[in-house]
């Protein structure tokens, strides 16, 4: 599928590009730095564990993404875990516990995995599970909350353990951010941000990128107001529509160029923070990353998935091991039928082509 394209180097090179973007936001923090050296350290460690198990023919996605809880407080517009079912008001059953997930973590240094996205739900319901990922210095947590949990006992957790960077979710002002999330969230936002800042922790923004916000949360005026508060990381999402309703909220193949030129504008206006477009420009990576490329989603209750837009899973890491996992059949079989590389209109081609995903995913065990 790759044919002259090299997925450990291509990987390897973006890791090393996030990690050097991250010392250079937080050489003014010297506590700040002085982890970030320390990750540098780790992530070139695990760099080399990935490269070894390259050469003997296994390939270690550096990312993986946790959703660890089907929870959440918030009902946001189009939220496609909400969708999909995996995210409910109900309290959670049969999820990983704490210990499940520790096992995860454990595995994940083991075989070179430098970064875990936690996501939910709200992550933040599972103090127990936030505690053990504060225990791994050498991963890079980056957690995605909606941010209206974070009070004293998270900044502390935070302050405490440098390597959970919370990524608050905002959709660009007050009136964006509170009709997509709920009406006073914005505010909300802020005073978090603030309080973040003045505990001099770093801290990340997940922006949604809809045709509703697209110039807005790529304005200098935006990105001036979450850097006077301290934010030093915004991701972009590109909104992936969920129902047929939403179709006209996701971006055009146009406005996806735009994106990644503001993107590479940005990057070079505003060199104290990092900026990362997710899924961003898919053909210079070879095609999507899911499904054990770049990263591969855990949902709640264990089972391994292509990404959190395609939330099929044929493994469970409850039964098996994480590297195991990762060789999953589905996984196996969406890399060799060359649906990650297929052309598609942008955005998630997983989602795009998701009749054929599910095509693939009835033939397994046949």
């Amino acid at each position: 599928m790759d044919g002259t394209f090299d997925i450990q180097s291509y990987m390897t090179k973006g890791v090393e590009r996030i990690v050097a973007d991250a010392l250079r936001a937080t050489v003014k923090n010297p506590r700040e730095s002085a982890y970030m050296l320390k990750f540098a350290a780790a992530s070139k460690k695990a760099s080399k564990k990935r490269a070894v198990a390259e050469a003997a023919g296994e390939h270690i996605p550096p990312f993986l993404i946790a959703s660890i809880t089907s929870s959440c407080n918030l009902h946001c517009a189009g939220c496609y875990s909400r969708c999909n079912n995996a995210t409910t008001d109900h309290k959670p059953v049969d999820q990983l516990t704490g210990e499940e997930w520790k096992k995860v973590f454990d595995e994940a240094e083991e075989l070179g995995v430098s970064f875990i996205l936690l996501a939910g739900g709200e992550p933040l319901l599972r103090w127990d599970v936030m505690q053990e990922a504060g225990k791994k210095p050498g991963i890079l947590f980056p957690v995605f909350t909606n941010g209206t949990f974070i009070g004293d006992k998270y900044v502390d957790l935070f302050d405490e353990h440098r390597n959970l960077i919370p990524v608050i979710s905002i959709e660009g002002n007050r009136t964006k951010t509170d009709s997509r999330r709920g009406e006073g969230v914005y505010d909300k936002l802020i005073t978090v941000m603030d309080e973040l800042h003045k505990r001099d922790l770093i801290y990340g923004a997940s922006v949604t990128v809809t045709t509703e916000n697209l110039h807005e949360v790529t304005s200098d005026d935006f990105l001036r107001t979450l850097a006077d508060r301290g934010c030093k990381l915004v991701i972009y999402v590109e909104y992936v529509p969920v129902t047929e309703e939403s179709t006209e909220l996701a971006l055009s193949e146009e406005e996806r160029e735009h994106l990644l030129n503001e993107v590479k504008r940005v990057r070079a206006d505003h060199s104290d923070m990092v900026f990362v477009s997710f899924p961003g420009d898919e053909k210079s990576s070879g095609g999507c990353i899911a499904a054990g490329r770049g990263f591969f989603h855990i949902n709640s209750h264990g089972g391994a998935e292509p990404c959190p837009f395609s939330p099929y899973s044929d493994v469970n890491v409850r039964n098996t091991s994480l590297k195991d996992a990762m060789h999953s059949k589905l996984f196996s079989l969406l890399k060799d039928n060359d649906i990650l590389a297929d052309d598609h209109k942008g955005g998630c081609v997983l989602f795009e082509k998701r009749e054929q995903v599910e095509a693939q995913f009835a033939t397994i065990g046949k």
